[in-house]
């Protein structure tokens, strides 16, 4: 540990939930809830009136807070507040913490690393909902850097870090929401085909010579039993470690003690689809050697047939008209969860263009999916830098002129 860093009462260093709203205070308000809040990020806040508001809608935010879900901080629910709109107020499911004498961005990296949530995780009282209280993390004791100026340097790094991440996510959504409209201006206007001879469909005109196709007419559910034998340790996949086309880990794990749902093999061109509440997201396309990949029994696995491209089948399945259409099916089948099944979803009736034209659509989007890849590969290596540097920053374990190349070449 440094000479320059010391132990303080954190209580001592920010206040807690220090600015809550009262009636009649403000006329509306953002509003962001427990359930829109993920790992640093949170959804666009609601805007209601103030009056009509939920009543734990009463902790108003300032630029430099750091919100941390105080039910189950296991699921990781925080950000830091930046740029935010005007009274934008969070639930009272949040722990708001105000920086007073500490570098904000510190305090941020400072209680939502690992070690610091696996505290307030066995702080937690209650059953149904663990939480902890604001006291234990008032009373907290951390060791952090005496200087600012250090508390800075350190925070700067690792939000360098962050942005660039975050730089490239919001590129990847720039790319897909361009793939999409092409998509419509192709498959839903008819854009380039005006001039084309039209016919009547129980779609409406369509181009003559495509087809209204039910799902069950251009892909088919696979089920193929993962084989065990000459593996000792797998990658397993469940449906929360998938989202909106993207496997969230490859970590290899013993095949002993695996849950049993860990049954389904998995091959490239494969296409995975959660059951379970569409408007989640949990679907991905498989692009590479998923060899070692085994898959919860709660996927759909789906796989396109002779008339029509895999990428495509993808894209339409996952476009949000098609979630929002699972979804409503799922909503309205009885059962714990809102759940679906490849029968549930088969007679669902799409537009099949020729497969010369689904050709010429995929060379169009093939450069801007490939722009994708990449920045998904270099957001993963940013995050296993961040994850390894993070913990030992902020404990004092390595400075950070030890890691001025490395980072230096990753941003």
């Amino acid at each position: 540990m440094p000479n320059n860093w010391k132990t303080y009462k954190l209580g001592d260093l920010i206040k807690v939930n220090a600015n809550s709203l009262k009636k009649d205070q403000i006329d509306f308000i953002n509003y962001i809830d427990i359930k829109s809040v993920g790992n640093g990020t949170y959804e666009i806040p609601k805007k209601l009136k103030f009056e009509e508001a939920p009543s734990r809608a009463r902790r108003l935010l300032k630029e430099g807070d750091t919100v941390i879900s105080s039910v189950r901080p296991n699921l990781k629910s925080f950000f830091y507040s930046q740029n935010l709109l005007e009274n934008t107020v969070a639930s009272t499911g949040f722990a708001v913490l105000t920086p007073i004498k500490i570098d904000s961005r510190f305090l941020y990296y400072l209680t939502t690393n690992d070690s610091y949530i696996n505290f307030l995780v066995k702080s937690c009282t209650g059953s149904a909902y663990p939480a902890f209280s604001p006291n234990v993390v008032i009373e907290s004791q951390l060791k952090i850097p005496e200087s600012l100026q250090e508390q800075q340097q350190i925070a700067s790094i690792l939000s360098a870090l962050d942005d660039k991440i975050e730089n490239n996510l919001a590129m990847n959504k720039t790319l897909e929401d361009m793939a999409m409209a092409l998509y419509k201006h192709w498959f839903v206007d008819f854009g380039p085909f005006q001039e084309s001879e039209f016919v009547d469909s129980e779609l409406g005109m369509i181009p003559k010579g495509w087809e209204v196709k039910r799902l069950d007419e251009i892909a088919e559910k696979k089920s193929e039993s993962f084989n065990f034998k000459e593996k000792s340790e797998v990658v397993f996949v469940n449906t929360g470690d998938v989202q909106e086309g993207r496997f969230l880990h490859s970590n290899k794990i013993s095949k002993e003690g695996l849950p049993g749902q860990a049954k389904k093999a998995i091959a490239y061109g494969d296409i995975l689809y959660s059951e379970i509440r569409p408007k989640n997201k949990r679907y991905a396309f498989v692009d590479f050697d998923s060899s070692d990949y085994v898959v919860s029994t709660k996927f759909m696995i789906i796989n396109p047939k002779s008339n029509i491209l895999n990428k495509l089948l993808y894209r339409i399945l996952t476009m949000q008209s098609s979630v929002d259409h699972f979804n409503m099916i799922a909503e309205g089948r009885s059962g714990t969860f809102p759940q679906i099944t490849f029968d549930a979803i088969s007679e669902t009736i799409f537009v099949l263009p020729p497969k010369i034209i689904q050709n010429d659509f995929q060379n169009l989007v093939n450069p801007m999916e490939l722009k994708q890849d990449k920045l998904f590969a270099e957001n993963q290596t940013l995050s296993q830098l961040r994850d390894t540097l993070l913990p030992k920053l902020i404990s004092g374990e390595l400075r950070l002129q030890e890691f001025t190349a490395t980072i230096a070449n990753a941003l």
